[in-house]
This record gives C-alpha cells, sequence and structure tokens, in this order.
C-alpha cells in the first residue's frame, strides 16, 4: 500500500514531519510513506488551472497514484497553515485527484489541546470539493499536544502516544482496504 503524507508545516525540524516519519518507519511493514513537498507549489491562481506547472502536475499525480492520504497540521491562528490550504485548492479544481481517495487527518503542536480547532478547518475543507473521503472521526481523531515532551531525535517516542497511534492507523489501513472494495 502507498501513502502520500502532506506536512502543513515547511520548518525543516517540523513535529508533523516527524510524526509523518515516525509513522512510515513504525508500520512500514503494512504501507509506504512518501512525503509530497507542498512548499514547492506556486500560489493557487484560477487562471493557470488548466495549464498548471510541473509541480502541480507532480503533485496531484502523486495523490492520484497513491491508496491513501495522510495530512499532519500543525495550528496557525486555529486553523492550517496557507501552504496546506494552497495545496489543497489545487487538488479541489480540474482534475481532483482526492475524490474519493481515503484520508487520514492528524497534528502535532506545543500547546495541550494538540490541532483540534486547525482539525475541525481541515476536515471542512476536505470534506468540501476537494471530495477526500474520511473515517468517522470519533476514537479516530489524532491531536498529539505537548510535542517537545513527546518527541526525541527526530522521532514520537511518547508510548501512550504511540500505543493509540497503532490502534487508529489499524483502522485506518483496514479503511483504505474497505474503499478499494467498493
Amino acid at each position: 500500500m502507498k501513502i502520500v503524507a502532506l506536512v502543513g508545516s515547511l520548518r525543516k525540524e517540523s513535529f508533523n514531519k516527524q510524526l509523518v516519519e515516525t509513522i512510515g518507519k513504525r508500520y512500514s511493514h503494512l504501507f509506504e510513506v512518501e512525503i509530497a513537498d507542498i512548499g514547492i507549489l506556486p500560489h493557487y491562481n484560477e487562471d493557470d488551472e488548466l495549464n498548471p506547472s510541473e509541480e502541480v502536475k507532480q503533485f496531484k499525480k502523486q495523490i492520484a497514484d497513491a491508496d491513501a492520504v495522510m495530512i499532519s497540521t500543525p495550528e496557525f491562528n486555529w486553523s492550517i497553515p496557507g501552504a496546506l490550504k494552497n495545496a489543497l485548492d489545487w487538488t479541489s479544481r480540474v482534475e481532483r485527484p482526492l475524490v474519493g481517495k481515503p484520508v487520514l487527518p492528524m497534528g502535532v503542536s506545543q500547546g495541550a489541546l494538540g490541532t483540534v480547532r486547525a482539525q475541525l478547518h481541515l476536515r471542512q475543507v476536505l470534506t468540501s470539493n476537494v471530495g477526500a473521503k474520511l473515517m468517522p472521526p470519533a476514537g479516530n481523531e489524532i491531536f498529539i499536544g505537548s510535542a517537545g515532551q513527546k518527541f526525541a531525535d527526530g522521532m514520537l517516542t511518547d508510548e501512550t502516544t504511540l500505543q493509540f497511534l497503532d490502534q487508529v492507523i489499524g483502522k485506518f489501513v483496514a479503511f483504505v482496504k474497505e474503499q478499494e472494495t467498493k
């Protein structure tokens, strides 16, 4: 199974990127994770949507070729970062590679609430014209707060969080396989 990950933070040492890298290593026996570089995408402009840049074409193909998508976002001003919103805007027009695609939203922040508010907005965007297929949120929401205490040497190390992640990732893999049979 191939999963493309979108990381909302462009910061080199991003905890959200570290989460995706932890998932890629911890569950490599279940799937392969490839991180899409959303930082290279030009700003969405409707004038360019019928003739997008090569970066946009490659980004959309990367998503289209994947079995599923993970999106890990920080919370900026109670919402998702502009770079992530821009990437999702590109997926909502012309070729729409996220339509019906299983997507797992998640997020990491330094605050106690994790990324609760950002993920509310993210879910609204994903279920709009983007058309992603989301697992029911109850019990499947990955809000990792107090990041500085849960990551070390570029990896998620908090055992309680890892055990919860094991459960959600297991359900997500089953959800992706279920979507493939529909």
